[in-house]
């Protein structure tokens, strides 16, 4: 059965600054849903951006860890990560063949690394939820490939993203400018609705058909956050109840912008001010 053949949506409005709980609905938020994003988003992208110049070969993954908790508290934030489902760091930092979710510690960056580090502040009651890939010294050709077209798939994903399109449209977007170069598109993660809540009504598959799924209306906020593989798209969860890798142990890449449907496209609230949205970052 089609992933979106569900029952029929249901979309309710937030009022100003409100908490609805996560019963499957898709909220739709008004201008001061928007102005807790832009600035939960800004914060994200601002501690992603301080990250570039310090991941290089040699530098410990808790370091890079510690950085970005001291950031988003130094913000008045809290890293939203922290404590939940009993995760204990304030970002996933996941190299290689890990696809996401992989856990910071003493391990060091090694020369021709590809890094995805994903950062979620929790700002004035809002979630600015972002990832990005990083390049450690002299990386392959075949891998800095995988990067570049992973960021292809999010903005082609983000491209469709406007209202009166349908969920199922970004997916097939992206599931099509993968499989073209012939990378796996992972299934099993994908985005999701945001905003007060971490994790919201809709999800946010990767690979789908167009044309199906929850119409896109303004004020809905989700991530789109792409998951694509050199070799294969099938993944396995370690013994640590977090860490996805891939089977194959191909290589994977990810970006994550966190968006907001507006009257005539969508909001990128996520993106970097200093325009270090994909590598190489010139720092």
């Amino acid at each position: 059965m089609d992933r979106y053949m569900a029952p029929m949506t249901e979309y309710v409005t937030v009022e100003d600054h409100s908490v609805l709980p996560r019963d499957g609905t898709i909220k739709l938020h008004g201008p001061a849903g928007f102005e807790g994003m832009r600035k939960a988003g800004r914060l994200a992208a601002e501690i992603l951006d301080a990250l570039a110049p310090l991941v290089q070969p040699g530098v410990r993954t808790d370091y890079l860890d510690d950085v970005v908790r001291q950031m988003t508290l130094d913000a008045g934030a809290v890293p939203a990560t922290m404590g939940y489902r009993g995760y204990a760091h304030s970002s996933c930092i996941s190299i290689n063949h890990v696809v996401c979710h992989g856990i910071p510690s003493d391990k060091t960056l090694k020369d021709g690394d590809i890094v995805n580090i994903d950062v979620t502040p929790l700002l004035d009651g809002w979630h600015g939820d972002s990832s990005r890939m990083y390049l450690v010294g002299d990386v392959p050709l075949k891998a800095r490939r995988l990067v570049d077209v992973t960021y292809e798939c999010l903005m082609i994903g983000i491209e469709q993203a406007k209202p009166g399109a349908r969920l199922g449209d970004i997916g097939a977007a992206i599931q099509a400018h993968a499989e073209k170069q012939r990378y796996g598109v992972v299934r099993e993660f994908c985005g999701h609705g945001l905003g007060r809540l971490f994790h919201d009504a809709p999800e946010v598959v990767h690979a789908a058909r167009a044309g199906t799924g929850p119409e896109l209306r303004p004020g809905m906020f989700f991530t789109i956050e792409p998951m694509i593989n050199l070799g294969k798209p099938g993944v396995k969860i370690l013994e640590d109840g977090w860490t996805a890798v891939t089977r194959d142990r191909s290589l994977s890449a990810q970006f994550e912008h966190s968006i907001g449907i507006t009257e005539d496209g969508c909001e990128i609230f996520t993106a970097s001010p200093k325009g270090l949205d994909k590598p190489p970052y010139a720092v």
